[in-house]
């Protein structure tokens, strides 16, 4: 029996699993696999603690939560491989935006 992995981002770090590369475009034109964007939008797998506010202790929430659908900057992020999947971890400042 296998253990499934999982990874806990720290302080303002952010687990995210990119969306599917669109394999044709809106008019039905197949795409090779080479000139295919990489999608710019995911959902937060994870999210860590939140930094820490030296003056008080204190956590620093994060404002994204897991589940939430967002938009990132084109470079945002070290891509990571887990279970076969492949993800994200970037930080807060990475998003650009949460889509509603």
């Amino acid at each position: 029996m296998s253990k499934k992995s999982s990874i806990r981002p720290l302080g303002d770090k952010i687990l995210v699993k990119r969306d599917e590369a669109q394999s044709k475009t809106e008019s039905g034109i197949y795409l090779p696999e080479s000139s295919k964007d990489k999608p710019k939008t995911g959902t937060i797998e994870a999210v860590g603690t939140g930094n820490l506010n030296t003056d008080t202790g204190e956590r620093i929430p994060l404002s994204v939560k897991k589940g939430d659908k967002v938009i990132f900057s084109s470079y945002a992020g070290t891509e990571v491989k887990l279970d076969g999947a492949e993800l994200l971890i970037m930080s807060e400042e990475d998003i650009l935006a949460v889509i509603d």
